[in-house]
């Protein structure tokens, strides 16, 4: 999106007829889509294959890669929308000290959500209770606490 001279060259190739308007995302999923309907058609070859057969042995060994594959592409996956979520998150947070990395191999994102802090101001002679929006993230080896810039 920050780069005017992509947009464009993007934008051009993906009315070019050959692309048949398909969109840039379109064609990274594609060969996702491909891989699950071959996983079918896998499934199929096994009904109708004779049990014992050579030709059986040769299918359950196909799926069994494509199983593997397909779980690796998904594991992948979730491993880069991880990562996208860390990135988003350390672009919005400030730190007062630079002392915690948040973008890390090993850090996932686990939980996150938006909680209500009481604080009790006991000095007043009537127990005033006031509220603050802070937000927490768990990750999957530390819990950080933030809150809303004022």
């Amino acid at each position: 999106n920050g780069n005017a001279g992509f947009q464009q060259v993007l934008e051009r190739l993906e009315s070019d007829p050959v692309c048949q308007r398909l969109s840039l995302k379109s064609f990274l999923i594609l060969p996702f889509q491909r891989i699950t309907r071959l996983k079918l058609l896998l499934q199929n070859i096994l009904k109708r294959t004779r049990p014992g057969s050579e030709e059986e042995v040769q299918a359950t060994q196909a799926y069994d890669a494509l199983e593997k594959l397909i779980k690796d592409c998904n594991e992948n996956v979730q491993l880069m929308k991880s990562t996208e979520e860390l990135i988003y998150l350390s672009q919005k947070i400030e730190f007062e000290c630079k002392i915690f990395p948040l973008i890390s191999q090993s850090r996932r994102l686990v939980k996150c959500g938006e909680l209500t802090a009481l604080d009790f101001n006991t000095l007043s002679p009537k127990w005033k209770v006031t509220t603050r929006p802070i937000y927490l993230h768990l990750f999957n080896d530390c819990l950080l606490l933030s809150r809303p810039k004022e």
